[in-house]
């Protein structure tokens, strides 16, 4: 059998499905909501759109101007009546492009969007590569199958190995990060993401005229990846990743022995008294409080230290959890994105070592732009009073249950 007829009866059997994977509206709407606050008018690059429910939903919901790029022109074609049908052909443009030799000139989007599709260029190749693309501030936004079992069946094993080699959510956090960028936000898209994709698939299969050349074997192919599907769900799944290349003008890193003397005159400096300075060195000495590579600065083109921002050890009714503070930016350096760009790098180091959950009692219009939100919709609160708003919680591992309860403190808190 030649590969067009192969390439032939795939797209044949995928015609017409209004997914080409595993995702729903309500996850691209969740993803979408990670990205923070976009641009009036978002210039959103979809590659590998497929027939577009993305790229309609981006345009619909967030006023995008989508530029929406696939090689197989059928699905193109699909799109452009999808939104010719909503009224949304002045929000949409169609190329038909390979997604790995785009022609964009550097910065040219504000988001950049790939459900289902980046396995085509492979997870790191498509971090490398799509970043010129994104304008200062921009998002990326991926999905992508990976392990959900530390252990997974051999047969899972097998199928993925030869087909798509995956890695787990924290393996593809920490090529992220290495590749430069923050992590927004993930989230493990639920079962009934694969559903919305299998469903109509598996219908589609059952309804296939297996006389045409090559569609047995496309039929053949689905309806295995559906058994390994039902028989090994818990050993894989889709996530979702919004990452934001890191602020170039700042470098950030775990604070080193040599840095500590330079931490306490800055966090002095910063508050306007010794008090938080006293904070941070009685933390260092609590065992109980501090986390080992959670205490980040970031660097002045100078060499010096223009911001420091620690977390350490809370715990909500007996549960542990972390609490950011202090952030500290030195007076030179305030307001030009050091603190910013601080806090996100530990930020990244608190869910790479594992951490669930972060709280920080601050500024109500600064810590949302990191994804924190009230404390109190998770049901926690501090054991003090405190404006609502201003005692926030980050949630970054979702598939831990978030504890409800009173935050209890460090001692070297003094609450």
């Amino acid at each position: 059998m030649s590969d067009n007829t192969s390439y032939d009866s795939f797209f044949a059997l995928h015609h017409g499905l209004p997914r080409q994977g595993p995702g729903s509206d309500a996850t691209t709407r969740r993803l979408l909501a990670l990205c923070g606050q976009l641009p009036e008018r978002p210039r959103v690059l979809d590659l590998g759109c497929g027939p577009g429910r993305s790229a309609l939903l981006l345009a619909a919901a967030a006023g995008a101007e989508v530029t929406a790029v696939d090689l197989h022109e059928p699905f193109l074609a699909e799109l452009r009546e999808s939104a010719a049908a909503r009224g949304l052909d002045g929000s949409i443009r169609t190329l038909r492009a390979d997604m790995g030799a785009l022609p964009f000139p550097d910065g040219s989007f504000d988001l950049v969007w790939a459900e289902s599709s980046v396995f085509v260029l492979g997870f790191d190749r498509a971090l490398a590569e799509w970043r010129r693309l994104l304008a200062p501030g921009g998002t990326l936004v991926l999905t992508e199958c990976l392990w959900t079992s530390e252990e997974p069946a051999a047969e899972a094993r097998a199928f993925w190995d030869e087909h798509y080699p995956l890695r787990s959510l924290a393996a593809n956090t920490a090529a992220a990060v290495e590749a430069g960028y923050h992590v927004l936000g993930t989230l493990l898209q639920p079962e009934s993401d694969w559903d919305e994709y299998y469903g109509p698939l598996g219908a589609h299969a059952d309804a296939a005229d297996l006389t045409r050349p090559g569609m047995a074997e496309a039929v053949a192919g689905a309806r295995a990846e559906i058994a390994l599907r039902r028989a090994h769900g818990s050993d894989f799944g889709y996530a979702g990743f919004v990452l934001r290349p890191a602020d170039p003008r700042w470098r950030t890193r775990q604070e080193t022995a040599e840095d500590v003397p330079a931490v306490r005159p800055l966090v002095a400096a910063a508050f306007g008294s010794e008090a938080e300075a006293d904070l941070v060195d009685a933390l260092r000495r609590d065992p109980g409080a501090w986390l080992p590579g959670l205490s980040y600065v970031a660097e002045a083109p100078d060499g010096s230290v223009a911001a420091h921002a620690l977390i350490t050890r809370c715990r909500v009714d007996g549960a542990p959890a972390a609490a950011l503070a202090p952030v500290s930016v030195a007076p030179a350096h305030q307001r030009t994105g050091a603190g910013q760009a601080v806090v996100r790098a530990v930020l990244d180091a608190a869910r790479l070592s594992g951490e669930p959950l972060v709280l920080v009692l601050g500024h109500p219009e600064y810590y949302p732009r990191f994804g924190f939100v009230r404390a109190s919709e998770y049901g926690i609160r501090p054991g003090f009073e405190v404006p609502d708003e201003a005692m926030m919680a980050l949630v970054l591992d979702g598939s831990v249950p978030v504890p409800s309860g009173t935050i209890a403190y460090p001692a070297a808190f003094g609450v």
